[in-house]
C-alpha cells in the first residue's frame, strides 16, 4: 500500500495560530526527512502524490502554515514573518513551497520551490512567458528569474502575466475552474512568438495538461523542485 500523509500533530501558537504538521507514515520522524513548508494544505497531496512517481518510499515531513501567506497578502513579508520562516527550515533539508515566501526561506537554507524551473526556462534561450495569480509573488517571482536570465545570458525578453481572477476558484477549491481561467488567460495572450511558460506557483501545475496541447513548452515548479530537493537531502 502507498504511504499516505497523516496528521501527527496539530496545535496553537501563542497567539492563537494554528499549525498543522503531517508525516508520511512509517517514518520515525521528521529529523531524517526532507521538510515541505506549506501556505496551504491542498500540497500535501500534491507533493506525496510525485514523491510516489519519481522517488517511491522518500520520507518527507510537511508542515503547513497558512496563517504565513494570509499575513504575507495583508502586510508583505515582514521581518517577522521571515523570522518564523527561518525558525521552521533553518537547520533541516527543506523545500518551500510558497512562491511569496521562496526568498526568505532560500535565505535561511532552504530550496525555493521555483528557482529550478526558473532556472530551466533561462536556459532554454527562449522568450520566456511567467504566469502567476497573486500579486504578492509578482516581485519576487520577477527578480529570481531576471537573475537566472542574466546566469544564463539569455537575452530575450519576460512577459509577466497575472492571472488574479483565477485565485477566488482556488480559494473555492474549485479546481476546474481554477485550472480553465489559468489556461485562458495565457492563451489570450500568446503571440506569434512562442516562449516558454512558467506557471510560477504551485497550484497553477493542473494548467500545463491542457496548455501543452497547444504546442507551448510548459515548465510548473512542484516536481523540478521535488528532485531538486531530493538530489542535495
Amino acid at each position: 500500500m502507498a504511504d499516505v500523509a497523516t496528521p501527527i500533530a496539530r496545535f496553537q501558537l501563542d497567539d492563537g495560530r494554528a499549525v498543522a504538521r503531517y508525516v508520511v507514515s512509517g517514518a520515525l520522524s521528521c529529523g531524517v526527512m526532507l521538510t515541505l513548508l506549506h501556505t496551504s494544505p491542498v500540497h500535501v497531496a500534491t507533493f506525496d502524490a510525485l514523491r510516489d512517481r519519481i522517488a517511491p518510499g522518500t520520507p518527507l515531513c510537511h508542515i503547513v502554515r497558512e496563517d504565513l501567506m494570509e499575513r504575507a497578502r495583508a502586510e508583505g513579508v515582514t521581518p517577522e514573518i521571515a523570522a518564523e520562516v527561518a525558525a521552521l527550515v533553518s537547520g533541516e533539508s527543506a523545500l518551500c513551497t510558497c512562491s511569496t515566501l521562496g526568498a526568505v526561506a532560500e535565505s535561511a537554507g532552504a530550496l525555493r520551490i521555483d528557482r529550478p524551473a526558473m532556472r530551466m526556462a533561462a536556459k532554454s534561450g527562449r522568450p520566456v512567458l511567467v504566469a502567476f495569480c497573486l500579486e504578492s509573488t509578482r516581485a519576487a517571482t520577477l527578480s529570481l528569474l531576471a537573475e537566472e536570465m542574466a546566469r544564463a545570458q539569455n537575452p530575450n525578453p519576460v512577459q509577466p502575466i497575472s492571472i488574479s481572477q483565477a485565485w477566488v476558484h482556488f480559494e473555492r477549491g474549485d479546481h476546474d475552474c481554477f485550472v480553465a481561467a489559468i489556461a485562458e488567460g495565457i492563451e489570450a495572450v500568446l503571440v506569434d512568438v512562442t516562449p516558454v511558460i512558467v506557471l510560477a506557483q504551485a497550484s497553477m501545475a493542473g494548467a500545463a495538461p491542457r496548455l501543452s496541447r497547444s504546442g507551448v513548452q510548459v515548465l510548473t515548479t512542484p516536481e523540478a523542485a521535488l528532485r531538486a530537493a531530493m538530489k542535495s537531502a
